[in-house]
């Protein structure tokens, strides 16, 4: 493996982080809670698929040879964040980007001491706010990836504003496979 193809694991929801690391800059492993959504994230080139409900620590050390993840990207939080410190390389990241599971994660500093990993709070908006120029250059680096063809946001479903309710439901049904987005031009 060179320092160039680093092992990272990624949720189901990042469609746009699978696509655009495709480009050499890492091995992609994606880990999602259906066969549809693996299916899906096998489309935008994913590396290695790994579904949630089969617990994934065991599967990742076996992926990296034992060496665990150097990043993970974790917008779900609970029992996922959970096992994600069970499988994080020495010197890994963890990136908190969210809690969809509703459960808060609590970590034990004798795990992250032990293992040496960092957990990295992501909140983009925020940190554009507290540094606008840092966060003007990170939002035009991402128009130029998307202007360029190399990321690209899956659209599960485009839907009119009186059908903003029918956009929720399938969130809650967890049948969604990218973004809702709602047009208030229609």
């Amino acid at each position: 493996m060179s320092a160039m193809r680093l092992p990272m694991i990624y949720r189901v929801s990042e469609f746009t982080t699978c696509r655009y690391q495709r480009g050499g800059q890492a091995l992609v492993r994606v880990r999602a809670a259906s066969d549809a959504k693996l299916a899906v994230l096998k489309a935008y080139g994913a590396d290695h698929l790994i579904n949630l409900n089969d617990g994934f620590a065991d599967q990742v050390k076996e992926l990296t040879a034992g060496h665990g993840a150097n990043v993970i990207f974790d917008p779900v939080g609970g029992d996922v964040f959970d096992e994600s410190t069970r499988c994080i390389a020495f010197d890994g990241r963890l990136l908190v980007i969210g809690f969809t599971s509703g459960r808060f994660a609590t970590l034990r500093s004798n795990i992250a001491l032990i293992k040496g990993f960092s957990v990295v709070g992501v909140r983009a908006g925020e940190y554009g706010r507290r540094f606008p120029e840092r966060g003007r250059e990170n939002r035009a680096a991402i128009w130029d990836l998307a202007n360029a063809g190399r990321i690209r946001p899956r659209v599960h479903a485009e839907l009119s504003l009186q059908d903003t309710l029918a956009g929720f439901a399938l969130l809650q049904e967890r049948a969604v496979i990218g973004k809702v987005v709602i047009r208030c031009d229609q």
